[in-house]
């Protein structure tokens, strides 16, 4: 009596095809997750620029890169305090009033009173493309811990300028970027002399790979003291998009090239940004540098089309 049933060579023959198929299907079914994650991410940025422009719509300017004052609370010192961000400053813009209401903007980030609202991520202020941890430890220039801080992945546009060099300045000097946004700013339509269509304001910024952690971005705001605090809130546009998310070739190791004070994204060609106008556009990693530059100042008097990006 003949048994129905597999041989052995059919039942691998059936595995083979399984498993070309699967390879198959894999690429397409993660290039639908990371558009799905693409379009949440630019929605996150909508919102974004929809805040800001409801926030110039109250106080008639755009927010502060961040604020920072001497002891008396009025000098301005670029390494002072309270130091809270522009991401901060837009929370009840952006549905996030419970959460402003918790913050003494008056005291230090530093500050005891606001460790919850320092710690809490903001969903509305990280790609999902991104993998950052939701908190990292800040330290100061002796590599000794200060506190720890939520992750985000869009920082403000300072222009084409060092933000570096903010640490050096006396009290008494603001440090000004050639951006929308920087220290104790108050920029508003008047002042973007090039044309809100054509200057950036806010973009993304991915967190690296291989990362300690020394690497990330934040919302809060930049903390008194501490390392590149900053640079985690602002970026300059000195090198194209996504180039510090590229090999080098003088890496061994096969790590990434930083550069903290780049903008870059986990998105395939290019980087969204949000313009004065609040419009969110992606630009390309190919990008002619000269043209991304002059899209980073407010008042540079380039003309540069829409179609350059």
């Amino acid at each position: 009596m003949s048994r129905k049933g597999f041989t052995l060579v059919e039942l691998l023959v059936v595995i083979a095809i399984i498993g070309v198929l699967i390879a198959l299907l894999l690429p397409a079914v993660q290039q639908a997750r990371e558009a799905a994650r693409r379009i949440s991410c630019f929605n996150n940025l909508k919102q974004l620029g929809l805040a800001t422009h409801n926030y110039h719509d109250t106080f008639g300017s755009f927010p502060s890169g961040y604020i920072a004052a001497g002891a008396d609370h009025k000098t301005p010192l670029a390494t002072g305090d309270p130091g809270w961000g522009w991401a901060s400053l837009i929370l009840p813009q952006m549905e996030q009033r419970n959460l402003a209401d918790t913050i003494d903007f008056r005291l230090s980030i530093l500050n005891s009173v606001n460790q919850g609202a320092r710690e809490t991520l903001i969903q509305a202020y990280s790609c999902p493309s991104d993998r950052a941890p939701e908190v990292f430890h800040i330290h100061d220039e002796s590599e000794n811990e200060l506190t720890e801080l939520a992750s985000a992945n869009y920082v403000g546009c300072f222009g084409t300028t060092e933000i570096d060099v903010c640490e050096e300045l006396a009290p008494g000097q603001r440090c000004q970027g050639t951006g929308m946004l920087d220290h104790n700013s108050r920029y508003g339509m008047r002042d973007v002399i090039d044309g809100t269509s054509n200057t950036l304001m806010i973009g993304e910024r991915a967190s690296p790979l291989y990362s300690d952690h020394v690497e990330l971005s934040t919302w809060v705001g930049a903390v008194s003291g501490g390392e590149e605090a900053a640079v985690r809130i602002l970026g300059i546009a000195d090198h194209p998009p996504n180039s510090q998310y590229h090999q080098h070739a003088d890496d061994d190791d096969g790590h990434e090239h930083q550069h903290l004070d780049d903008f870059g994204s986990r998105h395939p060609a290019g980087t969204n940004f949000i313009f004065a106008d609040g419009s969110v556009h992606l630009i390309t990693e190919t990008i002619d540098v000269a043209i991304y530059q002059s899209l980073a100042t407010r008042a540079g008097n380039e003309m540069v089309s829409g179609g350059s990006y």
